[in-house]
């Protein structure tokens, strides 16, 4: 069990986000909780106080948050905030939809990692968790469809390789969580994981991995048990 951390998650106010911020105050770790619209973050009101306005499709409300933590030491990041996946063949998908999940969920992760690097350094862990997919997985794709989810996922999964292995001598950990299927606005009822059985396993890998001083988990790809998965 690591000392007490100072933990950062986007998309804060609902699904994953949420529940891994009840989560890991539980653990007793401190949460710095961002939503885009903190006026549609009752719960996460309720959570914690520590409350940032955070649209990261919008350069200057990251630079803000940026600017606002200046000083303040971040041990984990996890970009969380992400666009809902929507099937539909190639003759169907819109091509503004591809573009919209890859500011979303690609560059959304990108801008937030850039603006917070500072505060990151500080930190005793320096770990950083991108919200990723099964859907991304290139290997693992063998049924088509979805495509700008799986594009978007996809991209966000190099990102991550590329920071891990650009930043590990500085000696951060960057990795990619697969949340598994579940539950949640995105997933739907059919889904086999709740919301708080997926995050609970994702609060053990990403704890595990921040309490890790061999850095195991720098540039995986793993789910929400652990276990590695295919780029």
């Amino acid at each position: 069990m690591p000392d007490p951390l100072t933990i950062l998650i986007t998309g804060a106010n609902r699904g994953l986000g949420l529940e891994l911020t009840r989560q890991f105050i539980d653990r007793g770790h401190t949460v710095l909780g961002c939503a885009r619209d903190l006026d549609d973050a009752s719960e996460l009101r309720a959570l914690t106080a520590n409350l940032h306005p955070c649209d990261v499709t919008d350069f200057d409300s990251v630079n803000a948050l940026a600017l606002k933590l200046s000083g303040k030491a971040i041990d984990v990041l996890i970009n969380n905030a992400g666009a809902a996946p929507e099937p539909g063949s190639i003759e169907e998908i819109d091509v503004l939809d591809v573009k919209h999940h890859l500011d979303v969920n690609t560059l959304g992760a990108l801008r937030v990692s850039k603006a917070l690097m500072t505060s990151l350094r500080a930190g005793s862990t320096k770990l950083v968790v991108h919200m990723s997919s099964e859907l991304g997985s290139i290997g693992l794709n063998a049924s088509g469809g979805y495509y700008a989810y799986r594009m978007g996922k996809a991209a966000l999964n190099m990102m991550s390789k590329t920071m891990a292995c650009e930043h590990a001598d500085e000696g951060f950990q960057v990795l990619a969580i697969h949340p598994g299927w579940v539950q949640t606005r995105m997933g739907g009822e059919r889904a086999p994981l709740t919301v708080e059985q997926s995050c609970s396993g994702m609060a053990d890998v990403i704890l595990n991995a921040a309490s890790d001083s061999d850095r195991k988990a720098n540039g995986a790809f793993l789910d929400h048990t652990g276990e590695t998965l295919a780029w």
